[in-house]
Parts: C-alpha cells; sequence; structure tokens
C-alpha cells in the first residue's frame, strides 16, 4: 500500500512538473519593434522601415524589411539652390511609415537619416550650403512622430563596410541564422561546422562606387582601407575603399567633360555611349560645376554642348577606360588611380545600380551567372538598336534612365574587368543582387543594425534546447519514471493470481 500511495504521489509530481515546464517556457507572445532609415542618393532618397521581434534584440538573422518608399524628386543634394525645400521633400514617405508602423509605436521607434555621395560632393563644392540642406531636413525628421537619432553625411568608407554587413547578414554568413532557423541537436551539429566564408560588397551609386571584401591574406599595404570588426564571436579584416566621382552618373560627367576638352571648338558631340538618333543637349557650366568635372574645365566659345548618339560599344568602351587611370600603382597590386586593392577573393554581392542595369538587360535572371562574353554580347547588341525603337519599346521608362542604359551597362563592365580586373576566370563569382528575401540589397540595414548595437561581438548565451526539445525531454524522463515505478511495484507485490501459479 505504501509503494502504491508512493507511486500515485510519484505520478502527481510528474504531471505537474510538465504543466509547470511547458507553462514557464511557453513562448512569450510576439512584441515587434520598428526602426526607420532614410537613403538619401545622389539621385533619390528611399525611405526604408524594418521590423523584428523585441525578444530576439540581440539574436541575429531575424530583421526583415516591411516597407520602402521611394522620395519624389531628386535626391537631397539637387536642393542646394532652394535647400529650404529639402526636408519637406521626405513628408510624404514618413507619413507612408506613420500609416505602416503602429501609432502606439512610433515614440519609439528610430529613425536615421544617411547622405551619401551627392551630399559629400556638395560639402566639399559648398560646405555652408550641405549644411543648410541637412538642417531642413533634420528639421522635418524632428517634427515626425518618431525618434529622430541623427541626420549626417556618412563617407564612402561607411558606405562599403555597411553593404557589406548587409549583404553578410541577410544571407546568413555570419552564422546568425543558426539561432533563429534551427533548434535542438540540429543546431547544435551544425555548429560545429566551420564558420562559412563572407561575400563581398560591390555597390554602385548615382555618384560613388564601393568595393569591399575580406582578403585571403592579411597584409600591411594601405592600412586605411582596412576595417577591423568582431561579429557574433568572430574577427573580421575587411579591405573597403569607395571611388568617390566614379558612380554611374559622375562617371558619364566624367566622359563628357573629356569628350569635350579633348574634342575640337565644336559645340557638337557625336557620342558612341548614346544610342543612335538620340540627341540631348546639356549647359557646359552645368558640366563643370562640381568636383568631379571642374579639373577639366575650360572656356568654351558655346555655353551648351550638343549630342548625337552614334550607338557603337565598342568605342564607348574605349571612351570609357580613359577614366581609369592604370598607369602608376605603389602596391603589390592596385585597382586604379594607385588605390590599393589586394587580390579578389571568395564570392561578391553586386548592388543597386549594378542590379537596376544588369536586370534591365535581362542579365541577372538565371540561377547561374551569365557568362562574361555573353554580358558583352548583350550589352553591345542593345547599344545597337535605334533610339526610337527603343524608347517605344520601353515607354514606361524614364527617358534619362533608358537614354544611358547603353552607357551604363558598358561602364559596369569596364568598372568590373578594367577597374577591378574580373576576368572571365572569377566573373561567375559576381551575383547580382536585387533583394535578399524581403529585404533590399544595400547599406541602410547595416547601418540601422551598427547604430541599435544589434549585432553582438560575441555569440548571444543561448539556452541548449529549444521549447519544444525541453518540453519533449522532460515528457520523455517522466514516462521512464512512471514506467520504473510501475515495474518496481510489480516485481515487489505480485498479484495473487500470479503468485498461485507460480506455486
Amino acid at each position: 500500500k505504501i509503494l502504491l500511495i508512493l507511486g500515485f504521489l510519484s505520478t502527481l509530481a510528474v504531471i505537474a512538473l510538465i504543466a509547470v515546464a511547458v507553462t514557464q517556457n511557453k513562448p512569450l507572445p510576439k512584441n515587434i519593434k520598428y526602426g526607420i532609415v532614410l537613403d538619401a542618393g545622389s539621385s533619390h532618397t528611399n525611405l526604408y522601415v524594418y521590423e523584428w521581434p523585441a525578444e530576439k534584440e540581440n539574436d541575429t538573422g531575424v530583421v526583415q524589411q516591411v516597407e520602402v518608399c521611394k522620395v519624389e524628386g531628386p535626391g537631397i543634394s539637387g536642393y542646394s539652390h532652394a535647400t529650404e525645400k529639402a526636408g519637406p521633400s521626405l513628408a510624404q514617405c514618413l507619413r507612408q511609415a506613420e500609416e505602416v508602423i503602429p501609432s502606439k509605436q512610433h515614440q519609439e521607434t528610430p529613425v536615421y537619416l544617411g547622405a551619401t555621395a551627392g551630399m559629400r560632393l556638395l560639402s566639399l563644392e559648398n560646405k555652408s550650403t550641405a549644411d543648410k540642406v541637412l538642417s531642413s531636413v533634420e528639421k522635418t525628421l524632428r517634427s515626425a512622430p518618431f525618434n529622430f537619432q541623427g541626420a549626417r553625411i556618412i563617407s564612402g568608407q561607411e558606405e562599403g563596410a555597411y553593404g557589406w554587413i548587409t549583404i553578410n547578414y541577410l544571407l546568413g554568413n555570419f552564422k546568425q541564422v543558426l539561432y533563429q532557423c534551427q533548434s535542438g541537436w540540429t543546431k547544435f551539429l551544425h555548429s560545429l561546422k566551420s564558420i562559412s566564408e563572407t561575400s563581398g560588397a560591390l555597390d554602385l551609386g548615382g555618384a560613388s562606387t564601393q568595393i569591399t571584401f575580406v582578403p585571403k591574406e592579411l597584409s600591411s599595404e594601405s592600412p586605411e582601407n582596412l576595417l577591423y570588426f568582431r561579429l557574433y564571436g568572430k574577427d573580421y579584416l575587411v579591405y573597403t575603399h569607395s571611388f568617390l566621382c566614379y558612380g554611374k552618373d559622375q562617371a558619364l560627367q566624367q566622359k563628357l567633360a573629356g569628350d569635350l576638352q579633348a574634342s575640337s571648338s565644336n559645340s557638337s558631340l557625336l557620342d558612341p555611349c548614346f544610342l543612335q538618333g538620340y540627341q540631348r543637349t546639356i549647359n557646359i557650366s552645368e558640366l563643370f560645376k562640381n568636383p568631379c568635372t571642374s579639373a577639366k574645365k575650360k572656356q568654351f566659345p558655346f555655353s551648351q554642348l550638343y549630342i548625337q548618339g552614334e550607338g557603337d560599344y565598342q568605342k564607348c568602351r574605349r571612351n570609357i577606360q580613359k577614366l581609369f587611370n592604370k598607369t602608376n600603382c605603389p602596391y603589390s597590386s592596385c585597382s586604379f588611380n594607385g588605390i590599393y586593392l589586394p587580390p579578389l577573393q571568395g564570392d561578391f554581392g553586386a548592388f543597386s545600380a549594378f542590379y537596376f542595369v544588369m536586370n534591365f538587360l535581362n542579365l541577372t535572371g538565371e540561377q547561374s551567372p551569365v557568362a562574361l562574353d555573353k554580358v558583352a554580347s548583350a550589352i553591345e547588341s542593345f547599344c545597337a538598336r535605334p533610339w526610337p525603337e527603343v524608347k517605344t519599346a520601353y515607354h514606361q521608362i524614364k527617358e534619362k534612365y533608358l537614354s544611358e542604359y547603353c552607357f551604363s551597362g558598358a561602364y559596369i563592365l569596364s568598372l568590373l574587368e578594367n577597374g577591378y580586373e574580373f576576368t572571365e576566370k572569377n566573373w561567375q563569382s559576381i551575383h547580382f543582387l536585387g533583394k535578399i528575401g524581403s529585404s533590399d540589397a544595400g547599406w541602410t540595414l547595416g547601418y540601422m543594425l551598427n547604430l541599435t548595437n544589434m549585432i553582438p561581438a560575441e555569440k548571444p548565451a543561448l539556452p541548449p534546447l529549444s521549447h519544444g526539445s525541453y518540453v519533449g525531454l522532460m515528457v520523455l524522463c517522466s514516462l521512464v519514471l512512471v514506467s520504473v515505478l510501475l515495474f518496481a511495484w510489480l516485481l515487489f507485490h505480485k498479484p495473487k493470481c500470479l503468485q498461485k501459479g507460480i506455486v
């Protein structure tokens, strides 16, 4: 009888233990947090809204983009002649963010604005004007119901580094997806594998371009191009360089300025990088007004340049290659203009204008990257098409972008081949990325993750088992305990019928 009572009490204790375990370890209800980053680029501004579970704020692989809003009008640097209008231009997208984020969370939602190469150029050209633009932007952001955290011009090195953090975070290369997507023994076994390689980042904007990757071997050359990160318990020494004036818009301005300077005193220019039949007129004063072209300025007997398209890809490539000075390299290896570049290593994610241009040319859709010769052939074929035909076929695309796709495609190949020295052999390592999952590839997510300290230097402390595994083990152990007690009771107190049978 005593054993029977003990068995009964043990069963009650096991049931109570399971109930406590289930209740205590039950996942908490979701509490979503939000963050806003405005990418104030040279040609336009984008507003991004991100969300993440509050209970995993210092975990990883959990932040995702839930909204993007393209601000109408030019980039904020385009308001240099009317600085007071820069801030109000953001109002519509801020209102859109207010609708996406629950009103009760507006005040706790951080909002950041990072201005890139367009504002870097304006600051070099006229610092007081750049300050006025930022002041107007700050005034508007402070008036929004969010938690304003700053509006500033970020350096080219920061832009490259944050882009690298973004794509590796989204691709799970920091191993952070272990802690979100896996559980129990799967997580444990996966954690025994070596840390995967990171991907390099290639970013192309309107006014600058960045290359960032982890070199295979450490070098003491050009230490100003090296950054150190410690993320999730692993050290990364990252090479990054930003080329101001080598974004696609400023590269075109540089090319036109060089072509004009090399030509005779003629106000008409036959340009192989524009499609045959295309015409454009530009003001000479506009062409030479910023720091990228001002050094080439000279007096011309005309105030406007009349451009006619020629549509000759090979001639266009030869013109573009003049932008990359490869004659002087003070290091063991260089990209161009005497800038150190270690040997290329690993895969690269190419985003922003790299993706937009190549996607227009149908060179991003295949599972495996398109071979270099096929890419060149596709761009050459597009450049050979007459402008009236292209304008009719793509009437929905803004003329400014459409007219420059031949130049942009040729420029991207020149930058990657002649500038960074990608070859037929390693071209396949470049992957043109628009989105990774639900998030745009770019520097903004990395910027927010860094400023909110959501990427820990060390691996987050984690329970050895997931909630499901823990409860399962508790149930299993409890069943084993009950079985042992039952077996012991049967062993020492055989029923009378069994005892008679044995006698």
